[in-house]
This record gives C-alpha cells, structure tokens and sequence, in this order.
C-alpha cells in the first residue's frame, strides 16, 4: 500500500525543530518513504492522496505509564507516593483481574490514541492482556513486566523467569515488544534486579525501573550502604545495556555522571512528579551531559491526564523555572521530548520522526483554531503546538500507515461502551 500525505506542515520531531510548510509524506508498506515539501516531491504515481488541512507529526511517544491505572484516575488525592502506593493503589491493584486490566488497557489506549500517542512504555500486571488491548486499538506498546514482591504474586526468581520467557516469545513486528519492569531498589532486592539486569542485557530487552523518584526513598539504602540509589545500581551490575530510568528527580552531578557513563536514559514525567509533590528533575543538566530523556505521562492515577502535550509543555515551563532562565528548554526541544528524543530513551530509532525508512506513525493535527494563529514564520507553528496545542486538536493518527483514530474518534473500540464498563469495574475495586 502506498500512501501520499499532503498538510499545511510537517513538523519533523527532531531536536533542530525543523518544520517543512506545504509539506508531503509518501509512505509505502507502513514506513516513510520520503518528507520534504510539495514542491520538490517526487511523482506520486498511483498512491493513495490523504490531504490534511493541518499539520502533520510524527505519533508521540510515551516513555513511562501504567495506562490501565484509568480505572484509579483521582483516587488518593492530596497523599504523597509512598502513602498513595500503599494505602490506595496497592490494596485496590490486588483485587485486579485479567479482564479489568484489558478492559482498562483498551480504554487508556484508546485515549492516548486520541491524543496523538501512538506508541507508550507499559509497566503493568497482566502484560498479556496489556498486549492484548493495544491490538484491539491498533496502537504500539514496549511492555515492562513489572516485577514486585506484592502479597499474592508469585516468588521474585519465578517472576523474572516467567517475564524472560514471555519476551522471548513476542513476534518481532515492532508492535509489541516486551521488557523487564523490576519496580525500584527500594522495593525489589538487590540481587534480583541484578538477576534482571543480566537477563535484560543477554536478551536485548529494555530494563525499566523507578529511580530517585522522592527525596526520602533511598534514604535505607544509603544508611545501609553508604551509596546513593544510582551508585548502588552502578555497583551490583545493573546498569549498562538497555535501561530506562523512570523520574530520577533527586539525583545529584555525581548520579547524573553515572547515567551519562552507563547510557542510562531517562523518562521524565514532570506532571506526575508535581502533583505527588516529589519535585522536579534536573532536565536541563541532564540533556546537557548528553542523557537521553523522553517524556512520560506516568499513570492516569498520578497524572492524571493522558495528553503527553500537556506534559511538554509543563516539562518546558518548569525547566524554564528551575533554571530561571526562558531559554533552558525551547519550544523544538520540548516537542522532540515527546517524539524523537523518546524513541531514542526507549530504544526505538524505527518512532518518533518523520523521516525516510521510520515507521509511518503519523498524527494530524487540526490547526483551524485561533490558538494556532498568527504564524508569522515557520517556527510559530511548533511554538504554537508546545504552547496552545492539546490532545482535542488530534483529529487523525496513522500506525504504520493504518488509520486508528478518524476524525477525533478511534476506528476500532466502542468509546461509549468502555466508559460504562472501566465506570463499573472502578467502583467494584473502590467499594473492597
């Protein structure tokens, strides 16, 4: 299938922020084949015209989340992490079926579609039925299986071996990848996540753990060691390959060296971090040490919004104050945060820009609103997106060329029937 896509631009979701107005994207057999502007394109042939009056971008890409915690979404108000995990969600995740999980998963799926996330790092029980959900939708996820010594879960050793063989059975097609989720080193041994880590690195699969989310939670492993949470991975082998560190808010110019060293990357949710009060990572440092770092939404319980545009934004203006400086996180960089940069976090040079030979993961969003005028030059149009942009102005979004969300509106779930059903299933698991 061939596919020729025309818009008033195309923003390419580099670092450069370069824009290409009155611009084609050619796709043939779900990958970009050429982006340039309409003037220089090649002939087109007998491909399919999809002309767009808006802009074109590449599918965001959400580096942290735990989507099916939409039927959480607002519980624990006002409480911080450690009291909000174990007064709340972790009493009411134990009494969490496979059905809830792929019913919740397909509900958040369908949400972050429509919000232009096409692609989203998953650490969640039941990672079968969360696979099972983006099929249904239609969109890609990288599934960490979490791994957690919670009351009625299998032993540690057997989890890590029942996650191992799951991701060696995944069919390599680039929609569902699995990975390996050990929660944190504040939750799991340390022997374990050194198990998890050499796994990982002999199966090239992505290590995804919390760190250095809260200023007190490493604080018995530093009594106990004399390390910090990132010098204590560093010494029981668990970094180098593949490993994404979510949050790593509280991590001083010794950590972040030790990140820059091992290639570790970063997923920086910075509208979870506010609300749950746990403060607001060195961003700025962090990219300026060369750190690879992507935006998460974390989960819709802490967010709780699943719009990645609202958390650019948010990720800019709180860099901005951090640094005191309007200039420590541009608009082009806020943006590639959620599509290029994201794809590099997490390992996947095949997302996150327009550009030939990547997978056609395209959103269109509608600039036929006031927030996107004027356009004085190029470069508002992404100004304009960082700034004014929200998921409501997603009107299309293509996964590998493949229509999921037409006309605001997903191709393949019932919206009305899952807000009913994740209604229900949230009241059964709040009610104990």
């Amino acid at each position: 299938m061939r596919q020729r896509f025309t818009a008033r631009a195309a923003v390419l979701g580099d670092r450069a922020g370069t824009v290409v107005p009155r611009a084609v994207v050619d796709v043939a057999d779900g990958l970009i084949t050429w982006v340039g502007p309409a003037a220089e394109a090649p002939p087109a042939g007998g491909a399919e015209l999809v002309e767009l009056p808006g802009v074109l971008t590449p599918g965001l890409v959400n580096a942290h989340s735990h989507a099916a915690m939409v039927l959480f979404r607002g519980q624990g108000e006002g409480l911080p992490l450690d009291r909000w995990l174990q007064e709340v969600m972790w009493p009411r995740e134990a009494r969490l079926t496979p059905e809830d999980v792929e019913v919740a998963m397909t509900a958040a799926s369908a949400e972050m579609l429509g919000n232009g996330i096409t692609t989203s790092v998953e650490m969640y029980f039941q990672p079968e039925r969360i696979a099972a959900a983006v099929g249904t939708t239609g969109a890609r996820a990288i599934i960490a299986t979490p791994l957690l010594p919670l009351p009625g879960m299998p032993p540690m050793e057997e989890q890590l071996r029942a996650a191992v063989a799951l991701a060696a059975g995944a069919p390599d097609d680039g929609t569902v990848e699995y990975g390996l989720g050990p929660h944190a080193a504040y939750t799991v041994p340390l022997p374990l996540l050194a198990d998890a880590a050499r796994a990982a690195r002999e199966h090239g699969l992505l290590l995804h753990l919390h760190v250095a989310e809260t200023a007190t939670e490493g604080e018995d492993l530093l009594a106990a060691h004399g390390l910090s949470v990132p010098a204590l991975l560093a010494s029981h082998d668990v970094l180098g390959g593949r490993v994404l560190a979510a949050h790593c808010v509280h991590m001083d110019d010794a950590d972040q060296e030790l990140w820059r060293e091992y290639d570790v990357a970063v997923a920086h949710c910075p509208a979870s971090n506010a609300k749950l009060a746990s403060g607001v990572a060195p961003l700025r440092p962090m990219l300026d040490r060369g750190i690879r770092v992507g935006l998460g939404t974390d989960g819709p319980a802490s967010n709780d919004s699943l719009d990645l545009f609202a958390d650019l934004r948010l990720a800019a203006g709180m860099a901005r104050l951090r640094e005191r400086s309007a200039t420590a996180l541009t608009a082009a960089e806020a943006f590639w945060l959620a599509t290029g940069a994201a794809a590099d976090a997490i390992g996947r040079p095949d997302l996150g820009q327009l550009e030939a030979g990547r997978r056609a993961d395209l959103v269109h969003v509608d600039t036929r609103d006031l927030v996107f005028e004027p356009v004085g030059d190029v470069g508002d149009v992404l100004a304009h997106l960082v700034w004014s942009g929200a998921g409501r102005h997603v009107r299309d979004v293509w996964v590998g060329g493949r229509p999921v969300v037409r006309d605001g509106a997903p191709v393949h779930v019932d919206v009305a029937a899952l807000r009913v059903d994740v209604a229900e299933r949230a009241a059964r698991l709040a009610a104990g």
